[in-house]
């Protein structure tokens, strides 16, 4: 069986997309695809179907990983069933996964970056009202994070 693994930020537009791509991506590199299953979903519905935000698609695309075919969703109750790891990008996202997730699920829901060992932060910045830096930024601390989510739960 896979590791299920579902990342979730606000609009499903540029962090959690990021995540999911870059995971995937990773997981290739790494010859372990065929251990996870990847997603992404937002908390709120505001861009549901739409691709990933133009500047997340091009930093992710120069490090080598694709995200346009990525669609943007909303968080459902079956996720909360479906997926082993619910993983929020910061902490107002996993305080609205915690309200949303019945109490037998709870124990999915952490913050991504409790993956990132040895990173100064514990969040995934928003880049959408920024700059390319803060894309850029989002990309470094997703691939280490990640990089760890998956030799961790590879081991397993």
């Amino acid at each position: 069986m896979p590791h299920k693994i579902l990342f979730v930020c606000t609009g499903n537009i540029c962090r959690s997309p990021t995540a999911e791509g870059v995971a995937r991506g990773l997981a290739q590199r790494f010859g372990m695809a065929q251990q996870f299953e990847f997603d992404s979903a937002g908390t709120h519905g505001y861009h549901i179907g739409e691709a990933p935000d133009p500047r997340s698609v091009a930093a992710a695309k120069r490090r080598g990983f694709e995200l346009a075919a990525l669609r943007a969703r909303r968080v459902t109750e079956f996720d909360f069933v479906r997926f082993d790891h619910v993983l929020a990008m910061d902490r107002e996202h996993l305080e609205l996964l915690q309200q949303a997730c019945p109490r037998e699920h709870r124990a999915k829901l952490r913050l991504f970056l409790e993956y990132g060992e040895g990173l100064a932060e514990d969040q995934v910045p928003d880049p959408y009202y920024g700059g390319p830096q803060g894309f850029e930024h989002v990309l470094d601390l997703v691939e280490a994070a990640a990089t760890h989510l998956i030799r961790s739960l590879a081991a397993k």
